[in-house]
């Protein structure tokens, strides 16, 4: 194999390539589709990681709004990427970092600091050999270690800002033997009106793929219901791949439920013949069946969490979502997920929150939403509703309290009132020179140390913790003396710094500094999410067996009122 001189590394690592990308529409799930791959090919016994490729100009995913891209996903060392490595470290069981996102902006500014500073004299910059030649390094480097990498690229086929990474896809192809690629296409196969499954937009997203270069081995068509054979066999026979080839992603209630549908259809045992792995897999009845087991986790009770956010957008809070969800396997219990909007609750919650188990209150940044966050803050606390504030929400926990047990009138953030008279909430010392906003935040994994004898000891089970941060505004030292005495304390610190805080007293009132979210996993579930759902139920037992005994003894009272 050819080996890269800007960086002398051997192009065999990481030898089984899956590139996966999409037709049609965006949105199909390719994402969940090659991770769902990826965990069946984990249950084989491989190591598997995963590369996202996202044509966008930004850097990384760190400046853009969560309405446009879905949340910001943060890995432990500060990389701020796009939602998709979340599911990858979910569904995979892996830690990733920045390598593993390659943008565009990233790949240019690259290759442009290198010709200003010489390494190209005499040279053309061009995006053929130089911007494709430095995408396929980056999905080595990314792949070092690991038997089988998933390379999704973002966007449709088609896209114009895509065309290098399948011009830079199609080189590596010539570069590797055939069995250590395979290409997957995601296409949208919908429903005529007369309910016939139509092929057409998989043809024509096939013939656009195939005028760049690339044929793909695997067809998977993402449709409501399982593909028909016949609808299997006409894009296998327009499509120039074999029929066994066509594999079905219906829609299903989960997510997590994936891998099982398209281990059903055999996806696994074809990508293993394809690599030559078969014989190197465990057999069938030695994997671990560990994912199968959680995901289908019978759930015996239900509990409702409203989360106050301001993004009408479940994308924007999908690892908080996700979370509960994991907390939810771990109890067996369902976990209902409101959405309420910080706004409505600015002059008041007004009923949005009465009837709900418990309140989560999510990171952000700007002043929208965060006066209708403060109220909902305020009727957990004041209501005995359990409640986990996250980032934002830890921060607007210290200035409810401030502003309504405190009496420090008009207390905020210096962020969302620079004016205000207790800024209970200001910037980071070592952000006061800093001017560029894009990965300048306290990001990635820090170590936070935890009190013991303290509601987040007994989560945690531990005196430390490490968890991954992005913000730029914390809890002013100035203030410490205020909470000294209070019933709101800080159970964990990083230095002088206030990472969790907690209220004596009330059923769960937690809120954390950094962003527990991002490191919960199907089967290892984040402690303040597995410890707000146990507190919501212990609460509802309490008050149905409280229900119980008014019922009896109202009944026992009716029964001596007629038996004299």
């Amino acid at each position: 194999m050819p080996t890269e001189p800007d960086t002398q590394y051997d192009s065999s690592l990481g030898s089984k390539f899956i590139f996966v990308t999409g037709g049609v529409m965006s949105g199909l799930g390719k994402g969940i589709t090659a991770a769902s791959t990826g965990r069946l090919l984990k249950n084989a016994g491989f190591d598997v990681t995963a590369v996202k490729i996202d044509p966008y100009l930004n850097v990384d995913a760190g400046t853009m709004n969560p309405y446009q891209h879905g949340e910001v996903y943060v890995l432990k060392d500060g990389g701020e990427v796009d939602l998709d490595l979340g599911n990858y470290e979910r569904f995979l069981g892996v830690d990733m970092h920045s390598d593993h996102n390659v943008t565009t902006g990233k790949t240019y500014k690259h290759v442009i600091e290198k010709e200003r500073a010489g390494d190209y004299l005499g040279k053309t910059v061009q995006i053929i050999p130089h911007i494709t030649d430095d995408i396929k390094r980056r999905i080595r480097e990314a792949a070092e270690g690991s038997d089988v990498c998933l390379v999704e690229v973002g966007g449709t086929v088609g896209d114009i800002e895509g065309m290098p990474y399948l011009e830079a896809l199609r080189q590596f192809a010539h570069e590797e033997p055939e069995e250590n690629v395979l290409f997957v296409h995601v296409t949208l196969v919908p429903y005529s009106k007369n309910g016939e499954q139509k092929t057409k937009p998989t043809q024509h997203s096939v013939k656009e793929v195939r005028s760049i270069g690339l044929q793909p081995d695997v067809i998977v068509g993402r449709s409501d219901d399982k593909l028909e054979p016949s609808t299997k066999e006409k894009i296998a026979l327009f499509c120039d791949i074999p029929t066994e080839a066509v594999f079905s992603n219906p829609d299903v209630e989960d997510v997590y439920h994936v891998p099982l549908v398209v281990e059903e259809e055999g996806l696994d045992e074809y990508v293993l013949e394809h690599f030559d792995l078969a014989d190197e897999a465990l057999p069938p009845g030695e994997r671990t069946r560990e994912w199968r087991e959680v995901v289908t986790t019978e759930k015996t009770e239900s509990v409702d969490i409203a989360l106050v956010g301001k993004y009408d957008l479940e994308d924007a809070y999908m690892s908080i979502h996700e979370s509960l969800k994991h907390a939810g396997f771990e109890i067996g219990a369902e976990v209902n997920v409101e959405w309420v909007f910080a706004d409505d609750l600015a002059d008041g919650h007004d009923g949005q929150l009465e009837g709900v188990d418990g309140v989560v209150v999510p990171g952000g940044f700007g002043m929208r939403g965060t006066e209708g966050k403060i109220e909902a803050i305020r009727y957990a606390r004041e209501h005995d509703v359990p409640f986990l504030g996250l980032c934002l929400g830890f921060q607007m926990a210290v200035v409810e309290y401030a502003r309504h047990v405190l009496d420090l009138e008009s207390a905020h953030s210096t962020e969302m009132d620079a004016e205000t008279p207790h800024p209970v909430i200001d910037i980071l010392p070592e952000q006061y020179e800093v001017e560029n906003m894009g990965g300048t935040m306290r990001l990635g994994e820090h170590t936070t140390v935890i009190e013991p004898e303290t509601l987040a000891y007994e989560l945690y089970q531990d005196t430390s913790c490490q968890e991954r941060h992005r913000h730029r505004y914390e809890v002013n030292p100035e203030y410490f003396e205020a909470f000294a005495d209070e019933p709101l304390t800080f159970s964990g610190t990083a230095g002088n710094r206030m990472e969790i805080l907690e209220l004596e007293d009330h059923p769960f009132f937690l809120g954390t500094q950094y962003h527990p979210e991002y490191s919960s996993r199907p089967g290892d579930p984040s402690p303040p999410f597995v410890g707000l759902v146990e507190s919501v139920l212990e609460a509802a037992r309490a008050d149905g067996e409280a229900r119980t005994d008014d019922a009896n003894r109202t009944d026992d009272a009716d029964e001596t009122e007629v038996t004299h």
